[in-house]
C-alpha cells in the first residue's frame, strides 16, 4: 500500500504554521465545524477571487478571518462594500458572533499551489486543453523562481470514456525533507463530463 501524507499537514509546527489559531477546552468540535463552514462558504461563493488560504483567529466574542486572494478586488468590492456583506454572511452562518474580515493580496500568484490549481480548473471549465493549461502553469512557476513543480490531473480527460491520471513535473521536489517549503493543494474542476481533480505540489 502507498503511504501518502499531506505535505502541508506533515510540515505543521516545523516549517509551516496552522491556518486556524485558537484554543478552547470545551468547544473544540463546534469551532472546527464553524471553521469548516467559513472556508466552504468562501471557497464556494468567491471561487473567482482565486483564494489561496483562509486564516481564522478567535478572540472572546470575535472571529477574525484573513483571506489571501489572487484577485482581492472581487472580495473588496466598490469602496470596500463587499467586505461588510461577506462579514455579515459569515456572522449569520456561525450564529451571530462578530466577524472581522480582512483581505490580503497574494503578490506572486505563480508561486501559490492553490491559485495555480484554481487557474487550471477555470481553464478546464472553459474547455481549454488540459495539457496546454498545465504546461503554461509549469512554465510560469519555474520562470517565477520555483525549485520544482508537480501537477497530477485525474478524471475523464479529453472527454474519454474511462477516467485516467496524468502527471507533469519539472525541477526538484524533496517531499521527505521537513524543512523544505512545499505548498500543496487539491482543486476540482466541474466540467460537463464530470469532476476532474487537480493536485499541485510546489517547491519554493
Amino acid at each position: 500500500m502507498g503511504q501518502k501524507v499531506n505535505p502541508v499537514g506533515y510540515r505543521v509546527g516545523v516549517s509551516r504554521s496552522c491556518e486556524s489559531t485558537w484554543f478552547t477546552e470545551k468547544n473544540v468540535a463546534l469551532f472546527v465545524l464553524e471553521d469548516y463552514k467559513i472556508r466552504t462558504l468562501l471557497n464556494k461563493e468567491y471561487k473567482r477571487a482565486f483564494l489561496s488560504k483562509i486564516e481564522i483567529a478567535r478572540f472572546p466574542g470575535l472571529v477574525n478571518v484573513t483571506v489571501h486572494s489572487g484577485k482581492p478586488g472581487i472580495l473588496i468590492g466598490r469602496k470596500g462594500a463587499e467586505i461588510d456583506v461577506i462579514a455579515n454572511k459569515l456572522s449569520k452562518l456561525i450564529g451571530a458572533k462578530k466577524v472581522s474580515l480582512s483581505v490580503k493580496e497574494v503578490k506572486q500568484v505563480e508561486l501559490d499551489a492553490a491559485i495555480i490549481g484554481a487557474d487550471i480548473a477555470s481553464q478546464l471549465e472553459r474547455r481549454i486543453a488540459y495539457k496546454r493549461a498545465i504546461k503554461q502553469a509549469i512554465r510560469n512557476a519555474m520562470r517565477a523562481g520555483a525549485q520544482g513543480i508537480k501537477i497530477r490531473i485525474s478524471g475523464r480527460l479529453n472527454n474519454a470514456e474511462i477516467a485516467r491520471s496524468e502527471e507533469f513535473k519539472e525541477g526538484r521536489m524533496s517531499l521527505n525533507t521537513l524543512s523544505a517549503d512545499i505548498d500543496y493543494r487539491l482543486t476540482e474542476a466541474l466540467t460537463q463530463m464530470g469532476i476532474i481533480g487537480i493536485k499541485v505540489w510546489l517547491a519554493k
